[in-house]
């Protein structure tokens, strides 16, 4: 179901997509790469987390990247090498359909409303920024 709604969200915005399944405890002794749908498949090896794939890839080349996933460490690296983050339940959100980037604009700033905060309050973070950016690209 999964791979079914990337290629169908892949058709309709265009952009390029890998998905990294975790082979660590019963995958084969290769890294499996398959395209289906214009979809990137890739299994990670008997041994080899799915995160030490994703790492490679980001690091691999001086590209940003956004990278889908609700992984603490994960995100935290992508951030350090130069790529954006996304949360996997604001991608899920931008799956469908009806993606509105006014509607989470104004659920983000409510998150914050009665949190006292330096600086400019209408200013966001540079990590917020990007996030944003990343989310509307979406």
């Amino acid at each position: 179901m999964l791979i079914d709604s990337l290629i169908e969200y892949r058709k309709r915005t265009g952009h390029e997509i890998s998905v990294v399944f975790d082979g660590w405890r019963s995958g084969q002794s290769q890294e499996n790469r398959t395209v289906l749908g214009g979809v990137k498949i890739i299994y990670s090896r008997l041994a080899e987390k799915a995160d030490d794939v994703i790492k490679t890839i980001i690091s691999s080349k001086k590209k940003e990247y956004i990278v889908v996933t609700s992984d603490r460490e994960i995100a935290d690296y992508a951030w350090a090498s130069g790529s954006v983050p996304v949360p996997s339940d604001e991608f899920l959100h931008s799956l469908g359909k009806g993606h509105n980037p006014s509607e989470k604009e104004e659920a983000e700033d409510d998150e914050y409303a009665g949190h006292p905060r330096k600086g400019n309050p209408r200013k966001l973070s540079k990590k917020k920024k990007a996030l944003r950016k990343a989310i509307n690209k979406l």
